[in-house]
């Protein structure tokens, strides 16, 4: 094949095509993996949230939230908070006022959602790991 006839979108698209192909086989692995866990984790320090972490330091984004695995076997950007009181001399109770939100990543380019599903599906398969050793004598 001479410089002429390599066609460097056509290799693109196949890599492309290779990455998003790799990511719904991720998808379908983690979600299998997921359905196995019982119980389903509480995500440390929170008081609502079911969840694992699965934020790689590599695809880390300032603009997102931790990135966590939920019970459905997707992926979700978890945001914690705090609701005030409506009224500045009302006493609130910590667990009333905490704000827990999950938001589903839909919009995951292929690539980004292979790193965290697959940081996901490592800390999954380490959980399950650790709750067969506590089923065994």
């Amino acid at each position: 094949m001479t410089s002429e006839d390599f066609d460097p979108l056509a290799q693109k698209a196949q890599a492309d095509a290779l990455v998003e192909e790799a990511a719904l086989r991720l998808r379908e692995l983690l979600r299998e993996a997921v359905s196995h866990l019982d119980p389903f984790p509480p995500f440390p320090g929170a008081f609502f949230t079911h969840a694992i972490e699965a934020e790689p330091a590599v695809a880390a984004h300032a603009d997102r939230g931790c990135v966590v695995v939920c019970p459905d076997g997707e992926l979700y950007e978890l945001v914690v908070g705090v609701e005030l009181p409506s009224f500045p001399d009302e006493q609130a109770n910590p667990v009333s006022t905490r704000k827990e939100e999950l938001r589903k990543l839909d919009d995951l380019h292929p690539r980004d959602y292979l790193v965290y599903a697959y940081n996901a599906l490592t800390r999954v398969v380490e959980i399950l790991l650790e709750q067969r050793e506590g089923l065994s004598p």
